[in-house]
Parts: C-alpha cells; structure tokens; sequence
C-alpha cells in the first residue's frame, strides 16, 4: 500500500510547513524532519566553482532542464557505500515522480557526450526551491558535473525571481558551495514570504 503522506498535495503541505521527507533503504519507510539550523544556498552570492565553470565555457557538458527527471533522481539514490545508504527510496521515486508530472519537481541534467554524468534535482513552490539531490558520475567523465547542474539551476531560479533554495542539512560538499546555517525561525520567516509568491519554474515536460 502506498504511503499517503506521499500524495502530491500532503507532501507540498509539509514542504510548505518546513518539513522534508527521507526513506529508509531498508524498510522502504518514509518520515518528515525538520532541521534546526537550516541550511540554505544564498542565490545572490553563489559563485561556479572554477573545475565546473571550465568545462561548461569549454563546452564539455550539455545542460538540460527536465529532460530526464526520474534517471537523475536514480542517479542520486545509487548508495556511495560504507554509512552512506541513500535515503532516496523507491516510495520516494514514485511520489517525486508524481509530482514532477505535475510540474512541481524539476531536474537539471548535465550530460557528456551523450551520456547523463550528473544532476540535481527538487521541488519548486512559488519562489522557493526544495534542493533534494545532486550526482555525478565521475568513472564516466563526469567530474564537476553537479556543480555545473547546480550553477545551471541557480541561474534560472535567479533569472525567474526565486529567493529561497532550501538545502535542509549543511554538510562538507553543500559549504562548499556555498551554504549557509539559518536558525529556525529565520527559515521559517523565509519560507512563508516565498512560497505564496507568484513566481513559476517553467519548463514542464
């Protein structure tokens, strides 16, 4: 029986009220968190990293918005070993899926050669940008390839008037890029001024 909490509008209900979803790759069970400090990627000030800003001005990756949503969403659910299970459950693929269909989850795609080496996707609600997952296929020529889709997305979240991109946790990789911590009421202050806001992503294949 499917989880109902992962019907389109229960699931856009908890993002709106500041909770995310993450499976358990063992029972396939899905739960919301919350977390406080948030983090979040200020658009404004993002900068390319440089390995991936060579290779998209060379022209060694091809960008592309929903073209492939559910292959990037595997991509990023493929275990990187050790402690490190994805918590990107067949549940969740099902339910995000869904909501791609209805145009309230995106995906952009970088690819070489033909070949999908790497994407990020999430879930958009009015001016605000729910950053789920990102991969990158290194053994296939891959390298920087979520950072060159990372900075492809934040260029049209900026260029449609988006002013949130929810990262949930702050880890190495995501401050890196860019993150930063906000505490919960922040976040939640945040949260509400972007997502009535009439502001759309587009791009719905």
């Amino acid at each position: 029986m499917s989880d109902p909490r992962l019907e389109p509008e229960r699931l856009l209900g908890a993002y709106r009220w500041g909770a995310f979803p993450m499976g358990n790759p063992r029972t396939n069970e899905v739960e919301f968190y919350a977390a406080d400090p948030r983090a979040v990627l200020p658009l404004e000030t993002f900068r390319t990293p440089r390995g991936a800003r060579r290779k998209l001005d060379r022209g060694l990756f091809t960008v592309s918005v929903n073209r492939a949503f559910e292959a990037v969403m595997r991509g990023c659910a493929v275990d990187r070993g050790g402690d490190n299970e994805s918590w990107i459950t067949e549940s969740m693929i099902d339910a995000f899926v869904a909501l791609h269909r209805l145009g309230h989850a995106h995906s952009v795609e970088t690819w070489r050669d033909g070949r999908l080496v790497g994407g990020v996707y999430g879930v958009a609600i009015g001016a605000a940008f729910f950053g789920e997952s990102m991969f990158s296929r290194l053994d296939d020529g891959g390298s920087d390839a979520s950072s060159a889709a990372l900075s492809c997305l934040v260029e049209r979240l900026l260029d449609r008037g988006f002013t949130l991109f929810d990262c949930q946790y702050a880890n190495e990789h995501t401050e890196r890029l860019g993150a930063i911590e906000i505490n919960e009421r922040e976040y939640l202050d945040q949260l509400a001024a972007a997502v009535d806001a009439p502001v759309d992503f587009g791009v719905v294949v």
